[in-house]
């Protein structure tokens, strides 16, 4: 279980040009977040562009310090850096950052074995992933050339080498078409599963269809807020709403006043 307690994050943006003299701004990336993520459940984090969903998920998987509020995974306080949590997760990032010049085999080998796992045993972990991520036909190939569902199936085959309990997506379907997307849906349904280890997956989005498609929770943030959560049919009831988009609009998008009273 993933439990994210009024978590908040500002940053200091140097604003200098050519013409001006430096002025820092100060940017609140995540004012107010919390939220919690089960094992056995997919939790989508929806909301616009900026809302702060990247930077959360980048507190939680312990790779960037939070200015105030609490993070624990299973039970174990979160702190940037700290390997207790990151042992237990896996984190598929937006900027996916697999070496070219490896296969996809020794990139995510090469993972393995930083978390703590001997070379048999990464090899072995890549073929059953091979198996079940359908990375058999370019698994030997240096990852230079891959296409956008190749890449993705790597990245995700690598932050799963060391089979974590937790799970963290950041717009997994980026530059995916149908079918890879598809897929992809899928296997995340499997890692869900009792089958796939119940694992607590939590991913950010911003596409509709994805969260109605996946998504046990939905937790809805905007400016750096949690505003909303609970199920699909639940925010629908919510607003009284029959379709999901118009829903979210109305709940991302609605007065300060009325989020409160809501």
């Amino acid at each position: 279980m993933i439990r994210v307690e009024h978590l908040s994050r500002q940053f200091v943006r140097d604003s200098a040009s050519r013409w001006k003299r430096s002025k820092a701004e100060v940017v609140q990336a995540v004012k107010d977040v919390s939220f919690t993520a089960g094992d056995g459940q997919i939790t989508g984090l929806l909301g616009a562009n900026g809302a702060g969903k990247t930077t959360t998920l980048r507190m939680i998987a312990a790779l960037l310090k939070q200015d105030g509020g609490q993070i624990l995974v299973d039970g174990v306080v979160v702190e940037a850096g700290q390997q207790t949590t990151q042992a237990q997760m896996g984190v598929l990032s937006d900027a996916r950052g697999l070496y070219p010049r490896l296969s996809a085999r020794e990139n995510i080998v090469y993972y393995g074995l930083l978390h703590g796992m001997t070379l048999d045993q990464a090899n072995q972990r890549v073929d059953v992933l091979s198996d079940v991520l359908e990375l058999k036909p370019f698994v030997e190939r240096r990852c230079d050339g891959f296409s956008q569902g190749e890449k993705m199936k790597t990245a995700l085959a690598r932050a799963l080498v060391h089979d974590p309990k937790n799970i963290i997506l950041d717009e997994p379907t980026n530059g995916l078409d149908v079918l890879a997307t598809r897929a992809l849906r899928d296997f995340l349904r499997w890692l869900r599963s009792p089958a796939g280890g119940s694992k607590c997956i939590i991913f950010s989005t911003h596409i509709m269809q994805e969260v109605e498609r996946l998504c046990d929770q939905v937790v809805v943030v905007a400016h750096g807020k949690t505003v909303a959560q609970g199920s699909v049919q639940q925010l629908l009831d919510q607003v009284h709403e029959t379709d999901f988009e118009d829903a979210f609009v109305k709940i991302a998008f609605a007065p300060e006043q009325k989020r409160g009273a809501a």
